[in-house]
């Protein structure tokens, strides 16, 4: 273990020479963490293997999770991957236009030898998008390398929007932090491959939604355990459901494994509500009896409704995007608070909130019931 420099900027315009030391050590094979509008990403040369490996060792992620490279200019798209067809380029072109910088992904042929084979886990593809945060973009720009950067966390934890996250989780397991305030968006990007000139599939929901999505393209897909609904397998009691994702090695960042969970056992409660509140109030006062200190995931218009040793809001339902913001913070609240057992409310899956129950049905481990 090693020390990890901090380095804090501002978050809305970073001055000229506060990143030289964070983009020298990325230049160098060095591995730092910086902010972009989603979550904070851990980034290193995506070109140089032996820095790519340093984001593996330090997240303990696995091998075969393909990772997202960062870039500051479309312009760099042509030193990274091959050409499209015609009509898939120009549909290409539409939706950088439109997203560009922002959190969408577009998953593309791969150059060869363009990056670290560690970086495409062995595809014939790589996941690039261009960060909407000026820290991501002046570090990328200075770094002069495109950046391989999965989230900032140890693998299956929450993914970080604070700097002080990253502290908590890779400390001494990376070479520095850049500090530049809170995420934006607080999920992660959405990855989208494109089918051809009229069609793209999505493999991960993320920021940009289904519905923006269908602004620029004429059909808009899902994989199988991307679409609304995959990973929340109801049952009538507890029980852990497994991604279609997880007998094969995932075509993008976030299709398998287990992610972004909290260190209590978590559950999802679906239904009318009424019988929700009902369920999660009675399975607390069951765990507390039991001596176990109990969580519950709340929306605003709903948590009064609960009495937990430690009851959260997650945002509003009305809002949705502010829910989607304080997910993360919110789970790592629970492991501060040793929380053991957490029941989690559920929201439509329309808009943001895709994305929102994708990633609270990872967190729980696929653990949903209906009442």
């Amino acid at each position: 273990m090693g020390n990890t420099m901090l380095w804090q900027v501002s978050g809305t315009a970073p001055q000229a020479g506060e990143l030289a030391e964070a983009a020298d050590l990325l230049r160098e094979g060095g591995t730092v963490a910086f902010p972009t509008e989603t979550v904070y990403g851990l980034g290193a040369d995506a070109r140089r293997t032996e820095a790519v490996e340093r984001i593996f060792t330090a997240k303990g992620r696995p091998s075969d999770n393909p990772l997202i490279v960062h870039i500051a200019d479309a312009a760099q798209l042509a030193e990274l991957t091959l050409p499209l067809a015609a009509e898939a380029a120009a549909l290409a072109e539409r939706l950088m236009a439109r997203f560009w910088p922002g959190p969408l992904t577009l998953v593309l042929p791969v150059k060869p030898g363009a990056v670290s084979p560690r970086v495409t886990a062995g595809l014939e593809t790589v996941a690039v998008r261009m960060p909407a945060h000026p820290v991501a973009l002046r570090l990328i720009a200075e770094s002069g390398c495109p950046l391989a950067a999965p989230s900032a966390n140890r693998s299956g934890r929450p993914s970080p929007t604070l700097a002080s996250h990253v502290r908590d989780d890779l400390s001494g397991r990376i070479d520095g932090i850049v500090d530049g305030g809170a995420a934006g968006v607080g999920l992660e990007s959405t990855v989208v491959e494109i089918v051809d000139g009229d069609s793209v599939r999505i493999l991960r929901p993320g920021g940009v939604t289904a519905e923006a999505l269908r602004e620029v393209a004429a059909h808009v897909v899902y994989d199988a355990v991307a679409a609304p609904g995959a990973g929340t397998g109801e049952s009538e009691g507890e029980g852990e459901g497994s991604s279609a994702a997880d007998a094969a090695a995932p075509r993008s960042p976030g299709m398998k494994y287990a992610h972004y969970a909290p260190q209590g056992l978590m559950q999802l409660v679906k239904g009318e509500q009424d019988a929700v509140s009902a369920y999660i109030q009675a399975e607390t006062v069951a765990a507390r009896a039991r001596g176990e200190r109990t969580g519950v995931l709340a929306f605003a218009e709903h948590a009064a409704r609960y009495d937990a040793d430690c009851v959260l809001v997650v945002g509003s339902l009305a809002q949705l995007e502010t829910a989607a913001y304080g997910l993360y913070g919110a789970l790592r609240e629970f492991d501060a608070r040793g929380v053991q057992r957490i029941w989690a409310e559920t929201c439509p899956e329309h808009g943001i909130g895709h994305a929102l129950m994708n990633r609270l049905a990872k967190a729980a481990g696929h653990a949903v019931v209906r009442v």
